[in-house]
């Protein structure tokens, strides 16, 4: 009875790892093309070192605190936004202000979402992409979907190897036949998992490789007395590790999500 258990978890675990094979292949020619240029070639700003950090959401974050600090926007910790000055700076400025509507004011955790899908915000990704600085947002989420699906064919597995022994009344030296070949998938898989740690994880990332060398390099402005300094020196530690680093508990706790 335990090769019926047996025969889906080692189709699992091959089909899952043949999948991670090609995403490899798909990195490593993603890494040859990043090698070719410099990464002093392209210089990145507030906004683009957000995207290589957290991604579009990180991005809406640091817009919301910079907004919120220059008296445009009114981020209040019960989860509304409302528009203070109602002509933006910039782009994204603009954007954050139409997608909050006409009413002026909206719930914060509807205009995160909408405006991580947003064009304005793509578009930074879309730049760095070009770059060489960022992850294509298409392979890294192809490429958390099939690292996590390796990770359930391991899990299977065992459920599998576990279930077999169960129902068939394996004891003693019973069970080592059935051990010994569901060794086989749960190797293959640990295996795989472990070359991906490797040649895969940096690219569930949204810097790629190049661009994390990048991203290291990030300092914030540290001259004393100077508010303009000063401010940057947050607004890049929120670009860099999100508004839990904010000072202002009430501001941070706008930024928390919030249920409806």
């Amino acid at each position: 009875m335990w090769l019926l258990f047996l025969i889906p978890a080692c189709v699992t675990a091959v089909l899952s790892c043949l999948r991670l094979v090609r995403m490899t292949a798909t990195a490593d020619a993603l890494a040859d093309q990043d090698r070719l240029r410099p990464p002093e070639a392209v210089g990145i700003g507030l906004y683009e070192t957000a995207y290589l950090a957290g991604g579009p959401d990180r991005v809406v974050e640091l817009a919301l605190v910079l907004m919120a600090g220059r008296g445009r926007l009114h981020l209040a910790h019960t989860g509304w936004t409302t528009v203070v000055d109602p002509k933006g700076r910039s782009r994204l400025e603009r954007a954050v202000i139409a997608t909050v509507g006409p009413d002026g004011q909206c719930r914060t955790d509807e205009l995160r979402r909408a405006m991580a899908e947003h064009p304005t915000v793509l578009e930074i990704g879309a730049r760095l992409a070009l770059a060489g600085l960022a992850t294509p947002a298409l392979v890294q989420r192809n490429t958390v979907v099939v690292v996590r699906h390796v990770r359930h064919a391991m899990l299977l597995t065992v459920v599998l190897l576990a279930a077999s022994i169960s129902l068939s009344g394996f004891t003693g030296g019973d069970a080592v036949a059935p051990l010994a070949w569901f060794s086989l998938p749960l190797v293959l898989t640990a295996g795989t998992l472990l070359m991906a740690r490797v040649d895969v994880y940096p690219y569930t990332r949204w810097a790629s490789p190049i661009g994390q060398q990048v991203l290291r390099e990030v300092r914030p402005a540290r001259q004393r007395g100077l508010a303009d300094d000063e401010e940057r020196e947050l607004l890049t530690a929120v670009a860099m590790n999100g508004p839990a680093v904010l000072p202002d508990a009430r501001l941070r706790a706008a930024l928390r999500p919030h249920r409806s």
